[in-house]
């Protein structure tokens, strides 16, 4: 064996080895390698809405402010808000907005983000059987992420409400709210990274309690899967109207 083969062999082998990570696929698996799936995360939430006068026209929004634990060790900060509109005679809920999202790297302690600005158009359905009440959201979004392509992603989630006392949800009453949240990648590459177009499912369920008229509560576990994790997060929510 010549000096030259030897000199080149433990460059070639690290070579093949990363080839063969990522013929298998396991890249992604060693990058969350690290995130601790039975770590309990939190968020913590403030939903808002509003009506102006005609009642047609109104503003949303939310911001979130997500761990990895249960505080200190961000994940994301989220901000997000749009302009509302229901069309006559129903009770739909069409939203465009724009969301701004810094999300932290595990473990890493606010050391490090990456941005994301976000445009969305949405659809709020709801539906109500017995004292089942059911809303559907669908929701298009259009990404713009620092340092990385243009990509775009589906949301379905329907949310079940069901008041523990009667059929409606009164005033210093409690209330099971569920849901399912099912994320769709609009493209299935983007730059030089391949991806799936499933990106992630959300479960939600917990205890909600409506305070006041415009005012309610909810205490939850979300479960959130991805391709890469899977990790519960506890949940705790302000929803407020006005």
């Amino acid at each position: 064996m010549s000096a030259c083969t030897a000199v080149n062999l433990p460059y070639m082998n690290k070579r093949i080895i990363t080839i063969l990570l990522m013929l298998f696929g396991l890249t992604p698996s060693l990058l969350y390698g690290q995130i601790d799936s039975d770590q309990l995360g939190s968020w913590y939430i403030y939903f808002w809405k509003t009506q102006l006068a005609e009642k047609q026209w109104g503003f949303q929004g939310d911001i979130q402010y997500r761990n990895w634990n249960i505080l200190g060790d961000l994940e994301q900060l989220l901000i997000r808000g749009g302009v509302t509109y229901t069309p006559k005679n129903t009770e739909v809920l069409l939203t465009v907005g724009y969301a701004n999202i810094n999300t932290g790297q595990y473990g890493q302690r606010l050391t490090s983000t990456i941005m994301e600005n976000r445009i969305y158009q949405e659809a709020l359905l709801p539906n109500t059987i017995g004292k089942f009440h059911f809303t559907h959201r669908f929701r298009y979004e259009q990404r713009i992420m620092y340092n990385q392509e243009f990509r775009t992603r589906y949301r379905y989630n329907l949310f079940l409400n069901i008041p523990l006392k009667g059929n409606t949800i009164d005033v210093k009453s409690p209330y099971l709210a569920l849901y399912n949240e099912l994320f769709i990648n609009g493209q299935n590459s983007y730059g030089q990274t391949t991806n799936t177009y499933f990106d992630r499912n959300r479960f939600y369920a917990g205890i909600g309690y409506k305070a006041q008229k415009n005012l309610k509560f909810q205490l939850a576990v979300m479960k959130q899967t991805t391709n890469n994790y899977s990790k519960n997060q506890l949940q705790i929510s302000g929803h407020h109207s006005f």
